[in-house]
């Protein structure tokens, strides 16, 4: 009797009102991790199929003009970034360095191209919080990758650039498309990141 009310269309046609009511409430009373958890079950998987959760791609990515630099933060707590005032706590990451001057950097620098090669091998195989990287524009010194997660393809926009001039260092912008909070998300990865950077001779500023 269950499995013949499961099959039918009275069923879906319910489920179906049931995901529409509650995806409506999803974007303003719950973050990002939130609906990951609440969307989990069975009955409202089917979701993923119905509305697109992956958000629209920002129109501001991309090194700024007036200012050569990544975006700054929006209000929400769901993004860091290195162009960010180190006072604030909420949204400030502090730049890579990739050859740091206690280390390869005294003895064997890399150049910007070989650094390049190293953060893309890693991009490639990291997956924290098992996102799925996906590398949607590279070029001689700037990349974007879209981080999709493995239930529903929420995406994140990451952003890594290599400013020009005789310094090694790495910008880099890591926010959520849709939500209010991550939970940390965008900053463990970037730290998951960072850390197998290190491996590879590496350092950050600070670290968090």
């Amino acid at each position: 009797m269950a499995s013949m009310a499961i099959s039918s269309p009275a069923y879906y046609k319910s489920e179906l009102r049931r995901a529409i009511k509650v995806s409506s409430l999803l974007p303003t009373i719950v973050s990002q991790q939130q609906k990951e958890i609440i969307l989990r079950s069975s009955e409202l998987a089917l979701l993923g199929a119905i509305f697109q959760f992956s958000g629209k791609k920002p129109d501001y990515l991309g090194v700024q003009k007036n200012y050569p630099a990544l975006a700054l933060c929006p209000a929400t707590k769901n993004c860091i970034s290195t162009s960010e005032n180190e006072s604030d706590f909420t949204h400030y990451a502090p730049p890579w360095n990739y050859n740091p001057e206690e280390g390869r950097g005294s003895k064997k620098p890399v150049s910007k191209e070989a650094a390049m090669e190293e953060l893309l091998q890693v991009i490639k195989s990291t997956k924290p919080d098992k996102f799925t990287p996906r590398i949607v524009e590279q070029k001689d010194d700037y990349i974007h990758v879209e981080y999709e997660s493995p239930i529903l393809g929420f995406v994140d926009d990451v952003e890594f650039w290599f400013p020009p001039g005789k310094k090694s260092v790495v910008q880099y912008r890591s926010a959520s498309r849709l939500g209010n909070f991550d939970f940390d998300v965008n900053k463990k990865r970037i730290k998951a990141l960072r850390v197998e950077l290190e491996k590879k001779g590496w350092s950050s500023e600070d670290s968090f």
